[in-house]
């Protein structure tokens, strides 16, 4: 861990310098040994980093959802290149240049708040050696090393002996309690951040590898920073915690606000929407229009939820126009009623059980009819028929029979008799 500091050391001068700038602020409110003045101070640090990374934080967001839809081409490239790795590798970067997606966007607020990371990390660690770094003196230090945030120094750890807790005027079990809380509940906020980030803001009409990863991850992650977290000082607990926190919070307003296409909480926010222009007969804020504006374009193309937003704008008379906006429009009302009715006027589909029992009932019917009428032929009275006058002649009987000669027949040989 030294090696990796002395690497970062290059930063450690501005983070001490930032923390006390702060502690200046919050010493006048809390005093300057109060470990509320410290804590805030490395509260405040996160706070200003966070917003400094919310560009590459869209970025992040960006990336993610291009990844999702790309993530089909992706495997058929594998699929179709898979004994070539070099073709693949060459289809892929291609595949990325024509679509503006960078891979690596994903990670740069992580990868951004690194060094800012083990800059603390090396300032905390100092602060517990008694030695002086950046721009904390020897004043600050003492205070420092004073400073408990419920009980627990801030350069205390979880794995720490008893004399080097003791050295810092606290009791173990007070730093493993504190400690063993921040872990459990920085691991609790990184694990609901993914789930959310999962099970609401991810296109479910794709189905990829790329999900199967970040279902991984949503537990894996937790995982390692929980064991991290014991040789992590309370400081850097402190900072990782809020640090989680501020994207969980984040990440809430992003899923309300801009939504995956085709995740649920596109559906929510879509249904918001429409609920709005129910009451107000109008779309209310630059976000919600530049949204309807962007499903407009999309034609179609819009996906199923889309699609429901429309026909919920049709039932109430009115129709998306290319800037954002809706008006008023009776073709639309009537289109959705046309359909409507066309879907009413189609018969359903019987089961096959049902087409076999409504078959043989029209088998007996047809039955019942022919032996109806049978019987009423043989009920016929004789008397109907025409009588011929006189006595029939043999063969003008047998000249009416098809296929027989006319005239006298030849006598039969008198074997065959």
């Amino acid at each position: 861990m030294d090696t990796i500091a002395s690497l970062f050391s290059f930063i450690t001068t501005p983070v001490s310098w930032v923390i006390v700038q702060f502690h200046k602020v919050y010493g006048a409110l809390f005093g300057d040994d109060s470990g509320w003045a410290w804590g805030l101070s490395i509260v405040s640090l996160v706070v200003l980093i966070r917003i400094c990374l919310i560009p590459l934080f869209v970025k992040q967001i960006k990336s993610t959802r291009n990844m999702q839809v790309l993530q089909p081409k992706m495997k058929a490239i594998q699929e179709r290149y898979k004994n070539d790795k070099q073709r693949q590798s060459e289809e892929m970067m291609k595949l990325y240049k024509e679509t503006g997606t960078n891979p690596l966007s994903s990670c740069l607020p992580i990868l951004a708040q690194s060094p800012f990371f083990f800059a603390l990390y090396h300032v905390l660690s100092s602060i517990a050696s008694g030695k002086k770094i950046g721009a904390i003196n020897q004043d600050l230090l003492d205070s420092a090393r004073q400073a408990h945030i419920f009980g627990a120094p801030l350069a205390a750890k979880f794995t720490d002996s008893v004399e080097k807790v003791t050295s810092l005027d606290a009791s173990l079990m007070d730093v493993r309690i504190v400690t063993a809380i921040m872990i459990v509940l920085m691991s609790a906020s990184q694990f609901f951040t993914q789930r959310q980030l999962m099970t609401k803001n991810v296109d479910l009409t794709v189905k990829t590898p790329y999900m199967q990863q970040q279902k991984m991850l949503m537990y894996i992650f937790p995982v390692i920073f929980a064991v991290m977290g014991i040789n992590f000082p309370v400081g850097v607990l402190v900072y990782w915690l809020t640090t989680n926190v501020w994207t969980m919070g984040q990440q809430m307003y992003v899923i309300n606000q801009n939504p995956t296409p085709g995740s649920k909480a596109q559906d929510a926010y879509l249904q918001r929407v429409l609920k709005s222009v129910t009451a107000h007969e109008q779309v209310r804020g630059r976000t919600r229009r530049n949204t309807v504006k962007a499903i407009v374009a999309k034609g179609p193309d819009r996906n199923d939820i889309e699609r429901k937003f429309i026909t919920g704008l049709g039932k109430l008379g009115l129709a998306a126009q290319d800037d954002g906006t809706v008006q008023k429009s009776e073709t639309a009302a009537a289109d959705v009623e046309g359909s409507q009715a066309h879907k009413r006027q189609q018969p359903k589909r019987q089961t096959k059980a049902k087409r076999q029992t409504a078959g043989g009932a029209k088998d007996t019917e047809s039955a019942d009819a022919g032996s109806k009428t049978s019987l009423e032929k043989q009920d016929a009275p004789q008397d109907d028929k025409p009588k011929s006058a006189g006595k029939p002649a043999s063969g003008s009987s047998r000249q009416a029979k098809s296929g027989q000669r006319k005239g006298p027949q030849r006598p039969k040989h008198p074997s065959k008799k």
